[in-house]
């Protein structure tokens, strides 16, 4: 056999062997995850529904990081998702963009239900309609509750910004009822006193979060602590560093709070040519990073999360040599998919691995059989409906659409709906 032949034939039994090993990989990871079986922490690198999660486990993921601009690739606004080991999946805030990167991860959205949000920036809750809208056409089939804060007056709160974003939204709500299940296609708003401390703001399944004031521009702000099975995460939104937050933090396993630029980073990164509004800026209505370290010292968490900045690599020097000159504890400065795994014995830190074209998580069978009622009336005005191109001759569905006991046959009102 010539040396040509030779590489080539090497060539193909390396691929074959490549092949046969991948999918073995594949097929075993598969069979432990359908069958409930521990899969163990790859460290390095998080790969999303490929682990199990331990009974007495945590996993946050940062699906936000970022500022309220510039909105980048690589960095969208606020939004932590925390999973335990009992199933439950809870979201802290929703900032604009950052459903994007929920997305990606490709949860169970029966799951991703519950939303709790710190105050009403847009770089906070930016993204609660696509969260609402898409999860729902992503396999929720349940209402997106959303917990949140009341403001100084009622117009200011979260029950206030749920009200009307249901009626913006009328429109889009109107023309996928029917199609999609009922009851996903609404919002429901849990809004609780900002004022009060460490007040029990939910507790199911063996989960409780509280919620503490914080302060940031105008009175509505809060933080939360998630006390489940010995673990705890904080979560601080925007705010000073503040005395509740170093009370009701203290001690806990993960702790996230911002660290924005310094002033001189905040100017310089905005091209503001005032310090006088660059320090108000990151100094009185948001926490730099030496602020953030000496709270951190205080606070003593077993992994410090700093996040909300961009972290071009200028200021993130900057930033983390403020860090340090007043924390010498555990710390990750995040960034977008970030990845801890929480459990008593150890804290890993890792990145995920996404695509940046994923396919939508099958939406399963609840949402399948789920409830939908018929649609009222005519969607579409005979004048509309006139229009239609007499060129263009769709394909003909399985059956007439109709109701069985409730529930939407095989192709149901989906035919009406485009």
């Amino acid at each position: 056999m010539s040396k040509s032949n030779t590489r080539t034939f090497a060539l193909k039994l390396l691929l074959c062997v490549g092949l046969i090993a991948g999918a073995n990989m594949l097929y075993a990871s598969s069979q432990a995850l359908a069958s409930d079986a521990q899969v163990p922490v790859q460290k390095g690198a998080y790969f999303p529904n490929t682990e199990t999660l331990g009974p007495a486990e945590m996993r946050v993921i940062s699906c936000g990081t970022g500022l309220p601009t510039p909105l980048t690739k690589a960095q969208k606004s606020a939004c932590f998702m925390v999973e335990l080991g009992n199933g439950d999946i809870f979201l802290f805030d929703v900032g604009t963009g950052s459903v994007e990167n929920l997305f990606a991860l490709q949860p169970r959205f029966a799951n991703v239900d519950k939303v709790f949000l710190s105050h009403l920036h847009t770089d906070h809750f930016g993204d609660l309609d696509a969260l609402w809208v898409g999860g729902w056409g992503s396999g929720r089939y349940t209402p997106l509750h959303v917990y949140g804060p009341s403001g100084a007056t009622p117009e200011l709160g979260t029950a206030t910004a749920i009200e009307a974003l249901t009626r913006a939204y009328a429109w889009d709500i109107a023309g996928r009822s029917g199609a999609w299940p009922d009851a996903g296609g609404r919002m429901v708003a849990h809004e609780f006193d900002y004022k009060q401390e460490n007040q029990v703001v939910y507790e199911e399944n063996g989960v409780r979060i509280t919620s503490f004031p914080a302060i940031h521009v105008l009175d509505g702000s809060v933080s939360f602590r998630l006390d489940w099975n010995g673990l705890s995460f904080v979560y601080g939104g925007d705010s000073v560093p503040n005395k509740w937050f170093v009370e009701y933090a203290k001690g806990a396993d993960i702790v996230i709070h911002e660290s924005i630029y310094t002033p001189e980073g905040m100017n310089q990164f905005y091209g503001w040519n005032n310090m006088r509004t660059a320090t108000y800026v990151a100094a009185y209505i948001h926490t730099p990073p030496s602020a953030f370290g000496k709270l951190m010292s205080v606070v003593r968490p077993r992994m410090a999360v700093a996040y909300h900045a961009l972290l071009v690599p200028e200021l993130l020097q900057q930033s983390t040599e403020a860090i340090r000159s007043t924390y010498d504890g555990p710390l990750t400065i995040a960034g977008d998919l970030f990845v801890w795994n929480v459990t008593k014995e150890e804290i890993i830190v890792r990145e995920a691995v996404v695509s940046e074209m994923p396919y939508p998580p099958p939406a399963g069978r609840e949402w399948g059989q789920a409830e939908r009622s018929q649609p009222k009336g005519k969607k579409i005005s005979d004048q509309i409906q006139a229009g239609w191109w007499d060129q263009y001759k769709p394909p003909p569905t399985a059956g007439r659409p109709r109701l069985h006991r409730g529930r939407m046959t095989r192709f149901g009102v989906l035919a009406e709906v485009i």
